[in-house]
C-alpha cells in the first residue's frame, strides 16, 4: 500500500481511497497525498476539505483518478 501512495505522490495525482477510521467505519474518500512516511501519510482531504494525516494501516484501497473522474469533483 504504501509503494502505491507513494507513486501516486510523485505524480501528484488525485486518488480515491476507502478509509477504516478508527470506530470501524468506512469511508470513500478523494485526496491529493502531500507526504508519506513510514506508518502514516498526510493529503488534502476533500472530503473534510482540510489537510490530515491518514494512518496507513487503515486504508484498505486506494486508486488513482482518471483525468475525466477528476472533473466531477
Amino acid at each position: 500500500m504504501r509503494q502505491a501512495l507513494l507513486k501516486i505522490c510523485q505524480r501528484h495525482e488525485l486518488a480515491e481511497m476507502i478509509y477504516m477510521r478508527a470506530d470501524g467505519t468506512l469511508t470513500k474518500r478523494r485526496i491529493r497525498i502531500l507526504a508519506v512516511s513510514i506508518d502514516s501519510f498526510t493529503a488534502y482531504c476533500h472530503l473534510r476539505h482540510e489537510k490530515r494525516t491518514f494512518k496507513l494501516d487503515r486504508v484498505l484501497s486506494v486508486q488513482r483518478l482518471l483525468n475525466h473522474e477528476r472533473q466531477a469533483i
